[in-house]
């Protein structure tokens, strides 16, 4: 099966660069642009630097970057995040040879390069799983980020929320039967 890259409609690409051009005018409106893709760039850059603190410093390098560079910024039709990746590309290598040269070690910059479109359509499921964890409720999102981000295990969930192992094992089953049901478009319990 072929996997192709998100379609835009043209009315969101039209979105995206008018928002483009008034941030280029007001740099406060630079801060849209950085909410719309700090996700994006953020698990772009972790899945090559698989390190948290490192992707939050690299991302961070992005977004300073491309404030400062856009002015520069020709609108060509690509999505805005197509820069950004190239961006984040060139600071993870930069930031590798310098680590290299420390080291005294060869980089290899093979798997550091631009996004295959596959990468990019996981990407966009991740951020809609995020958001989508972002709707539930606030104790079932606790336990959701509490086991899988944190990796925490029942008991100590169970132990940090004052709560009973089954309780926890109740929360996380529905938040997750909610996720299935809003990620496949297929009914689900009504009573999360």
């Amino acid at each position: 099966m072929e996997h192709r890259e998100p379609t835009r409609n043209a009315s969101a690409a039209d979105a995206e660069r008018t928002l483009i051009e008034a941030a280029k005018q007001d740099p406060a409106r630079f801060a849209e642009l950085y909410e719309t893709n700090f996700d994006r760039v953020y698990l772009f850059v972790l899945r090559r630097v698989r390190d948290r603190y490192d992707a939050e410093d690299l991302t961070s390098e992005v977004f300073k970057q491309a404030l400062a560079g856009l002015q520069r910024f020709e609108w060509r039709g690509a999505p805005f995040s197509a820069w950004l990746f190239r961006i984040a590309t060139n600071a993870i290598i930069d930031r590798s040879k310098r680590e290299s040269r420390e080291r005294g070690t060869p980089v290899s910059t093979e798997e550091l390069v631009k996004p295959q479109s596959r990468e990019i359509v996981e990407i966009e499921e991740r951020i809609r799983l995020i958001r989508l964890v972002d709707e539930l409720p606030a104790d079932q999102r606790r336990v959701v980020g509490m086991r899988f981000s944190d990796e925490k295990s029942i008991r100590e969930i169970a132990n940090e929320l004052g709560r009973t192992e089954g309780a926890v094992k109740q929360l996380q089953f529905r938040a997750l039967q909610t996720l299935r049901s809003r990620l496949t478009g297929q009914p689900g319990d009504k009573n999360v």
